[in-house]
């Protein structure tokens, strides 16, 4: 083993730490219990989403090479504040709630995401930070616009109501696109901590 690996498997400020990995597991398991919540409340619509959820955040497991471990466990943690809101209800709740989610949501899923569409051209990227951090962000907010998207489409095609007005709307895409920005950032961080192949 290289010092470089010693260094990543012992230090918890590198991004492909192992401790990070064992709690996205321990996080996993903690959403399928969330998940038989939810369907024994009869809420086939959460667990669907949190099933969608459970699926993608092993997917990107299996990925152990291709996306760092504290990835893996941000996403984990996004599927858990998501699993949350449907437990408990915080979505009907007044407070800041679905904004958080949302931002949070959004910042974990572009980190994921990103990494692996843009993984080709890290060795490009290296030299350009400040472009790669605009390349992340800007896929974050195509992201959150595309969910807006999908969300008014299912509040036309069905009997649902999923979006309130426009203003809720543009709030959320506002989070949205502050959550893609920060995923820029700590995409840049998790490049600098990469090894150089």
């Amino acid at each position: 083993m290289s010092a470089y690996e010693r260094h990543r498997n012992s230090s918890p400020l590198h991004a492909r730490w192992r401790g990070y990995r064992l709690a996205a597991w321990i996080g996993q398991a903690i959403l399928l219990g969330a998940i038989i919540v939810v369907l024994m409340r009869e809420r086939f619509d959460g667990a669907l989403v949190l099933g969608g959820f459970l699926l993608a955040a092993f997917g990107f497991m299996v990925f152990e090479d291709r996306l760092p471990n504290l990835f893996d466990l941000l996403f984990v943690v996004a599927a858990l504040v998501n699993a949350a809101g449907w437990v408990w209800d915080l979505y009907a709740m007044p407070g800041y709630y679905d904004e958080i989610a949302h931002a949070y949501t959004t910042f974990a899923i572009t980190l994921a995401l990103g990494w692996l569409a843009y993984g080709s051209l890290f060795g490009s990227f290296r030299e350009h930070r400040w472009l790669f951090m605009l390349v992340i962000a800007s896929f974050g907010i195509a992201l959150g616009a595309i969910w807006e998207i999908g969300e008014w489409t299912v509040d036309v095609l069905f009997p649902v109501q999923v979006t309130n007005n426009m203003y809720d709307t543009m709030i959320d895409l506002i989070v949205d696109s502050i959550g893609a920005l920060f995923a820029g950032v700590v995409s840049v961080w998790a490049l600098s901590t990469r090894k150089r192949r």
